[in-house]
């Protein structure tokens, strides 16, 4: 009988499974308001862990503009508030779903994918075409690239990644990923795009001649294949969370270093939900394990998010600032400079607590504390478009082009200060 009963109740639960609660995209805003006060932004910061509200893009220096996005049902609260305190802002888009949709209409009529395999990056990429990339450039370029299978999503989706490498053993290696978080469609296609200029470009064959490379265009499969299916705007894992009608963890606030400890939150509906423990998520156990195998050879991390115009490094659970700022400080500001000369863009530079917000159980933090890698950064590319992560992909391209100059002065350090040529 108790039996019956369990499998009764199981049943019964997957006849009618809790609906998972989206914040509607319908008639919702996206605010740019302008930081002229501490006061003025501390009154917003609160908006983070409101539901129907979401900071995209935070601000420090006066001057800076925050990002929120808002809801239809809570636009006309949110603009009073914004009158009763005097904040002056724009609307960057009155429809976030119109904006999805037409960007949903150019990504139609593009292709990811060109005759031979390779990506056009001229439109943004499924998960499979990213993969077929990744399989094409391994057959192609057998001599320098072999496909690592690194895991199964919470989906079952294969993680996979790409080294590049002149052969050798013990040779020292940089690690880079993308798209942690599923929205953060640029971060896919530059990280691709590096892919592609090491595998086509023979001017770059000087940076895996002592060095490898690990590349991981897309860490959080399931998420980002989301964001092209159903919901353009989501961030985090797709893991169910039990007792809750809200999906998912966000993997930048998961990894098991002061993990929960300041800039998380424990409401599962909340797009900084750090998850029930550290490292809960498939996606961040296949990362971690990823560097602890290899933990005797990686000395670079470079984890691409957008949007905003960021070298991060550690820390994010505190403004106290790590053993070697001022290396990381002073690579990070000559990969800038060199990202400079393709059209001007700057980012800026400190550690992730101080020049953005608090974060704790952040990749980048666990892989130099967790990891033993002494150089780790997260990376904010530039945004775009309507809301921030809907830039147009004309700027893949160029925002490549800028990043890989970047990523080459990134290159060229560790080659000259671990280099081998074994």
């Amino acid at each position: 009988m108790r039996l019956l009963l369990v499998l009764l109740f199981a049943g019964l639960a997957l006849a009618n499974p809790v609906q998972e609660y989206l914040p509607s995209l319908e008639g919702a805003k996206v605010y740019r308001a302008t930081i002229e006060s501490e006061d003025k932004l501390s009154a917003i910061i609160p908006y983070r862990e409101k539901q129907g509200y979401e900071i995209l893009k935070y601000g420090q220096v006066l001057g800076d503009e925050v990002h929120i996005f808002v809801t239809a049902d809570n636009v006309d609260a949110f603009e009073s508030f914004l009158l009763e305190n005097n904040i002056r802002y724009s609307v960057a888009t009155d429809n976030v779903q119109r904006a999805v949709d037409e960007e949903a209409a150019r990504q139609r009529n593009a292709s990811a994918i060109r005759s031979n395999g390779r990506l056009s990056f001229t439109a943004y990429p499924r998960y499979d075409a990213v993969v077929d990339f990744l399989r094409q450039a391994a057959s192609d370029r057998s001599d320098i690239a072999t496909l690592l299978n690194l895991g199964l999503s919470e989906e079952g989706r294969i993680i996979y990644g790409l080294k590049i490498s002149s052969g050798g053993t013990n040779k020292p290696a940089v690690l880079v990923e993308g798209a942690l978080h599923s929205r953060e469609w640029i971060t896919v296609s530059s990280v691709a795009y590096f892919i592609n200029e090491f595998i086509e470009n023979a001017n770059n064959t000087d940076l895996f001649q002592s060095i490898d490379w690990y590349f991981i265009p897309v860490l959080n499969p399931d998420g980002y294949e989301y964001t092209h299916t159903n919901y353009r705007l989501w961030r985090k894992t797709r893991k169910v969370n039990p007792g809750s009608s809200c999906r998912g963890v966000d993997g930048n606030r998961n990894f098991g270093h002061y993990w929960m400890e300041i800039g998380a939150s424990q409401n599962p509906c909340a797009d900084t939900y750090a998850g029930p423990e550290a490292f809960s998520e498939v996606e961040t156990q296949v990362l971690r394990d990823f560097v602890l195998a290899n933990a005797d050879t990686i000395k670079l991390y470079l984890s691409y998010h957008s949007y905003g115009n960021y070298f991060l490094y550690p820390w994010g659970y505190t403004t106290d600032l790590p053993d070697n700022d001022q290396e990381l400080r002073d690579l990070a500001q000559a990969a800038d400079d060199a990202q400079a000369t393709v059209r001007g863009t700057r980012y800026i530079i400190g550690s992730i607590a101080t020049a953005l917000y608090y974060a704790a159980g952040g990749s980048s933090d666990w892989v130099k504390a967790g990891g033993g890698v002494e150089l780790s950064y997260t990376v904010e590319l530039q945004g775009g478009g309507l809301f921030g992560f809907d830039i147009p992909a004309s700027e893949i391209i160029p925002v490549g082009q800028e990043s890989f100059l970047g990523l080459r002065v990134f290159g060229e350090y560790i080659a000259t200060k671990y280099g081998s040529t074994k």
